[in-house]
């Protein structure tokens, strides 16, 4: 298949997303995570961390710091698809590496969770579940994996046998 043939697939992808009640879905739940997500660490969040352990604050600290870098890529991404659905950004333009989300920032078990308000705690585990469901709509729509080619196990079995009996 031509890279003008994929390219042209996989515009068409995207775009298709762009325009579906799936993204209108997402993009709404992610918007309203980083407004919550605000609100808490601005709000009863910053007077929870003031009454917590200092060893339980450092991981208070590092969390909500993963939580706002997971959060700003998921919303960084979905205001990508916006731009390709209103028309401010090709679809061929979404592809670009810069636009991919990283992993960096993927789930990881909470040090001192124990220890941490059960509030961070619940946008930490909200967040996670909507950066791997964004994640895994990333790859489908972006990585290049129809270029992947299957052999044909049938096919491999018939080679063994005309090479096994020379025919």
């Amino acid at each position: 298949m031509s890279d003008a043939t994929t390219m042209t697939r996989r515009s068409d992808v995207i775009q298709d997303f762009a325009r579906s009640e799936l993204f209108d879905r997402t993009f709404q739940e992610g918007m309203d995570l980083v407004e919550q997500t605000a609100g808490y660490l601005d709000g009863s969040g910053r007077q929870e961390s003031k009454l917590l352990s200092r060893n339980a604050a450092l991981a208070y600290a590092a969390e909500s710091m993963r939580l706002t870098t997971r959060l700003m890529q998921v919303a960084s991404w979905l205001l990508v698809q916006r731009a390709v659905r209103e028309g401010d950004m090709p679809a061929e333009s979404a592809c670009d590496d810069r636009y991919r989300l990283s992993g960096d920032v993927a789930a990881e078990t909470h040090a001192a969770s124990e220890d941490l308000p059960n509030g961070l705690l619940s946008l930490l585990d909200r967040s996670e579940r909507l950066f791997e469901r964004v994640r895994h709509l990333d790859r489908r729509m972006y990585v290049e994996d129809t270029e992947i080619e299957v052999p044909n196990p049938v096919a491999s079995q018939l080679d063994r046998l005309r090479s096994a009996f020379g025919a």
